[in-house]
C-alpha cells in the first residue's frame, strides 16, 4: 500500500478536492492547499514526497514556488496548469518540474503520472542498494547514488528526477556520447521522434545549476550533430 505524501497545490476548491478524493482512493496521504503562500508554509513545516502544483495561484505564484521548492528540497514536481504554450512548458521544466499536465485533464491521467514518477524514484532506490559504487565523482562534483544528491564543491545542487538521471547515465559512462534520443528513451522509457527539445532543456538547466557554484569548469560537452558527453578538458 502506497503511503506516500502528496502536497496537492490549487486554489480552485472543486478542482484541488477532486484531485484530493481521487489519490486517496489509491492509497496516497494528501494534503491540500489553496494558495502558494499556504503551500510554502507547509513545505516550510512538513516533509512532502511529490507535489502537484497550479501556476495561478494567489500569494505566491506556481513558478515562485518551484524555484522556493529547488532552492531546499529535492522531490518532483507536477505541474498542472491552463497555460499550453511551449514557451510556458519550457519555463517550468527550466525552473525545476518534472512534468507538465494541461488542463483540462482526465483523472487517469493524473494518477499514471504520479505513479509513473513514484516508480521511478522506486526503481533508483531499488538498484542503488543492489549497486557497490554509491558515489560518482567528476571533477568537483559528487553524484550520491542512495540519497539522490550532488555536490560541487561540498555544496548541494537541487536537481529534478529527470536531471538527476541523465547527470547519473552521463558519470556511469564518462566516455561514452548519449545521443538526444537514448537519454530520453534510458530517462523517460518512451520512444523519441527527434523533435522534443526536452533533453536540451534539462542539459541546460544542469549545467546552469552547476555554474552557480563552478565557474571555471565545464561538465557537460555538446557534441555537435551527436549528443552530450562529460567535458573532460
Amino acid at each position: 500500500m502506497c503511503k506516500e505524501n502528496i502536497l496537492i497545490v490549487e486554489d480552485d476548491a472543486d478542482i484541488n478536492n477532486l484531485i484530493a478524493k481521487t489519490l486517496k482512493k489509491r492509497d496516497y496521504l494528501v494534503t491540500q492547499a489553496f494558495s502558494g503562500s499556504e503551500a510554502n508554509l507547509r513545505l516550510s513545516m512538513e516533509d512532502f514526497d511529490m507535489v502537484l502544483l497550479d501556476l495561478m495561484l494567489p500569494g505566491l505564484s506556481g513558478e515562485e514556488l518551484i524555484k522556493e521548492i529547488r532552492a531546499k528540497k529535492h522531490m518532483p514536481i507536477l505541474v498542472i496548469s491552463a497555460k499550453t504554450e511551449l514557451e510556458n512548458k519550457v519555463e517550468v521544466l527550466n525552473l525545476g518540474a518534472d512534468d507538465y499536465i494541461t488542463k483540462p485533464f482526465e483523472l487517469d491521467e493524473i494518477v499514471a503520472r504520479v505513479n509513473s514518477q513514484f516508480r521511478r524514484y522506486r526503481k533508483f532506490d531499488s538498484n542503488t542498494k543492489e549497486n557497490s559504487s554509491v558515489e560518482l565523482k567528476f571533477k568537483d562534483l559528487v553524484l550520491n547514488e542512495e540519497c539522490r544528491e550532488v555536490k560541487v564543491k561540498n555544496k548541494n545542487i537541487y536537481l529534478t528526477g529527470h536531471e538527476f538521471d541523465i547527470l547519473r547515465i552521463l558519470l556511469k559512462n564518462p566516455d561514452k556520447v548519449y545521443s538526444r534520443g537514448a537519454l530520453y528513451e534510458q530517462v523517460w522509457k518512451s520512444g523519441y521522434y527527434g523533435e522534443d527539445n526536452t533533453v536540451n532543456v534539462h542539459i541546460s538547466n544542469i549545467r546552469k545549476k552547476i555554474k552557480e557554484i563552478q565557474q571555471e569548469e565545464e561538465y557537460i560537452k555538446t557534441v555537435w550533430g551527436i549528443g552530450f558527453k562529460l567535458e573532460k578538458n
